[in-house]
C-alpha cells in the first residue's frame, strides 16, 4: 500500500517516559513510518509521571469531555497532545483524573501492580478508539505495543467490529520481554462483557494472566512482531497454531531493521 494509515497504541513512548525497549521502539517507529510515506496517529497514557510542562502537553478541548462508563462508573476522558519537534510527530495522550493522576505508571513504589490496572487498560483502549472516531480517521493498521494495549484488539474485533472506521482494520501486536507479577482482576472479562464483548470469546482470560492475555490478543490479531529474544515457548507455540505472519526478533543494528517493519505492514495489508 502506497500510504498506509497506521495507528500506534503504545504502553510507553520516549521521551515522555524513560528509555526502554518498548518506549524507544515506539518513538522510532512513528517517525520512521512517517518518513516512509505512512500517515500516523500515536497514542499513549498520560501517566502522572509525564512532565506536562517540560514536554509541552496541552489539552485538546474539542476531543475531551466525553464520559466513559467502566464497570458502571463514569470517568471523564481527557485528551492531550504534544509534539516531538525533531521528528515532526504528534503524540496523543489518554488522560483521566481517576486512572492516571498517580505519580507512577503501572506499578507502585514497591513494584506492585495497581489493582485497577484492568480498568485502566479498558479506559485506555476505549479512549483511543473513541478519539479516533472523533477524528474521523480510518486506520489501515492498528499496531499495539505492550500488554497494557492488549484490550484494544478486543474492542476492535468484538465491540466496534461493525463501525465503518474499524471494520476492515488489520491488527498487529508486538510482544516484548515483559510479564505480570500477578494476574489482572478476575473481573476483567465481566467488565468487558458490560462493554459489549462476547463472554464466550473471553473464556481464555477467565484467569487474566499475562500469558492468557497475550494469547487472546494473538487470537484476534492479523500479525505478530517479536521484540524479545526470550519468547516463552507457550506463546511461540500459540503463534504457530494461529498461523499468523510473524516479524521475528531482529538485531536493531541491522541496516534494514525499519524497512522490514514497512514490508511487514504491506504483507499484512495484501
Amino acid at each position: 500500500m502506497e500510504k498506509p494509515k497506521i495507528l500506534y497504541v503504545c504502553q510507553e513512548i520516549y521521551p515522555y517516559l524513560p528509555e526502554s525497549p518498548a518506549s524507544t521502539l515506539c518513538r522510532t517507529l512513528v517517525q520512521a513510518m512517517q518518513e516512509r510515506g505512512g500517515e500516523i496517529r500515536s497514542f499513549m497514557p498520560r501517566y502522572g509521571v509525564v512532565n506536562e510542562r517540560r514536554n509541552q502537553l496541552h489539552e485538546v478541548i474539542r476531543l475531551s469531555g466525553m464520559n466513559l462508563i467502566i464497570d458502571d462508573n463514569d470517568h471523564q476522558l481527557i485528551i492531550k497532545v504534544a509534539s516531538i519537534p525533531s521528528a515532526r510527530v504528534q503524540i496523543y495522550f489518554i488522560d483521566s483524573d481517576d486512572y492516571f493522576s498517580r505519580k507512577a505508571t503501572l506499578r507502585d513504589a514497591d513494584g506492585k501492580e495497581f489493582d485497577d490496572n484492568d480498568e485502566r487498560a479498558i479506559f485506555f483502549a476505549r479512549g483511543v478508539l473513541e478519539t479516533v472516531r472523533k477524528l474521523r480517521w480510518k486506520p489501515d493498521v492498528v499496531h499495539c505495543h505492550g500488554w497494557f494495549s492488549a484490550i484494544t484488539p478486543i474492542y476492535l474485533r468484538q465491540i466496534f467490529a461493525d463501525d465503518p472506521l474499524f471494520k476492515d482494520v488489520k491488527i498487529v501486536y508486538t510482544i516484548y520481554d515483559e510479564d505480570l507479577k500477578e494476574p489482572l482482576s478476575a473481573q476483567l472479562a465481566e467488565k468487558l462483557v458490560k462493554e459489549g464483548a462476547d463472554a464466550e470469546k473471553l473464556a481464555r482470560i477467565a484467569t487474566p494472566s499475562y500469558e492468557n492475555l497475550v494469547k487472546l490478543v494473538i487470537d484476534n490479531a492479523d500479525g505478530v512482531v517479536v521484540e524479545t529474544p526470550n519468547l516463552p515457548t507457550a506463546l511461540a507455540d500459540h503463534i504457530a497454531e494461529a498461523k499468523l505472519p510473524v516479524l521475528e526478533y531482529m538485531d536493531k543494528e541491522s541496516t534494514n531493521y525499519l524497512d522490514n517493519y514497512r514490508s511487514f505492514y504491506d504483507e499484512i495489508l495484501k
